[in-house]
């Protein structure tokens, strides 16, 4: 298996020959981490590349899929958003950073991904290379190593530091506020503070309004065995020992123990994590944590778009946009 995705990244490598990060708009910087190699895009203000700017990291949501995705679509080239959201507003104060997933390629070509945009063997398997290293806390050390590195680079203000997350990124974007005393402000968007498993489970409970013949009782199943495997890192897909991590302890343990000012992003149709942020809300409030603001969009899903009524997203409406506006203006009041 090593082997085979070992050759599959050597083919991801001939297919974007003389393809590089720049010439997409992006600067391409390598460190290590342990013994791997972690590939950063950074995205700046055009003529502003050098001026010095504080970090905004934006951590990458879940699944093996490369940053920088190539399309061709009816002779319509070009590549999807790396970082979802227009970085326009946002580069004006920051430079903007994101981290590649391990083992995983930089750049790919749409059509030599699965329907998911991950990179996977013929079957859908993941490599272990990239399984054995999909776990909060490789994520977690390995992102603060990467800021220590980037806040070393002459273009980069130490003097603030902005970590933002969306869904399993959220979580790795708070635990890196709550290890890391260099950040300043931390932006927590479509997380799930009770843990991935209750996202599991909401989702589920979701389902069954629709069709009754969907049961629960698997999912919790699913997590007593994840309880008594949770050392467990041998998988083609999520290992258990991943799914542990990040759902015990809840997030929301270490979020109530900041004091750093947070902005709490979420769809309220994100049936996964809807209710998890709002019991989010009532325990700041309970807390008196008044360094919590909260933004709920109504009627949007996880990825804030609206629902059409057969609960499927409508991809014509993208919101992305806005929210990232309202992460700036957050930023700017703070």
């Amino acid at each position: 298996m090593k082997l085979l995705f070992n050759i599959l990244l050597l083919l991801f490598s001939n297919l974007v020959f003389g393809q590089k990060a720049e010439d997409f708009g992006f600067r391409h910087l390598q460190t290590t981490y342990k013994t791997d190699t972690v590939d950063i895009l950074i995205k700046s203000l055009k003529g502003e590349e050098q001026i010095k700017k504080p970090l905004l990291l934006f951590c990458q949501g879940s699944l093996p899929i490369p940053l920088i995705i190539k399309y061709d679509e009816n002779g319509k080239k070009g590549i999807y958003n790396v970082f979802v959201f227009n970085t326009d507003s946002l580069s004006k104060k920051y430079h903007l950073a994101i981290i590649n997933k391990p083992f995983v390629p930089l750049i790919a070509d749409k059509n030599s991904l699965t329907n998911e945009m991950t990179f996977a063997d013929s079957s859908g398997n993941y490599s272990t290379d990239y399984t054995k290293r999909n776990l909060l806390e490789y994520y977690v050390y390995r992102d603060i190593q990467v800021i220590n590195f980037l806040q070393k680079q002459t273009f980069i203000s130490s003097e603030n530091l902005v970590v933002a997350g969306h869904s399993e990124g959220a979580t790795i974007a708070a635990n890196i506020a709550y290890r890391s005393k260099k950040v300043t402000k931390l932006i927590y968007s479509g997380g799930s503070p009770l843990g991935r498993i209750m996202s599991i489970l909401g989702r589920v409970r979701n389902e069954q309004l629709k069709d009754s013949t969907k049961n629960t009782n698997g999912v919790f199943e699913y997590w007593s065995k994840t309880i008594e495997n949770k050392n467990d890192d041998n998988s083609t897909g999520d290992t258990f020992k991943g799914q542990y991590q990040f759902s015990n302890p809840p997030t929301i343990e270490i979020l109530l123990k900041l004091r750093i000012p947070v902005l709490v992003t979420y769809g309220t149709k994100d049936f996964g994590a809807v209710s998890q942020n709002d019991y989010l809300r009532v325990a700041a409030i309970a807390k008196q944590k008044l360094n919590f603001t909260f933004k709920d969009y109504i009627g949007l899903d996880h990825n804030f778009f609206p629902l059409l009524q057969n609960d499927n997203p409508n991809y014509d409406i993208f919101n992305w946009d806005k929210v990232a506006e309202d992460w700036r203006k957050w930023l700017e009041i703070k």
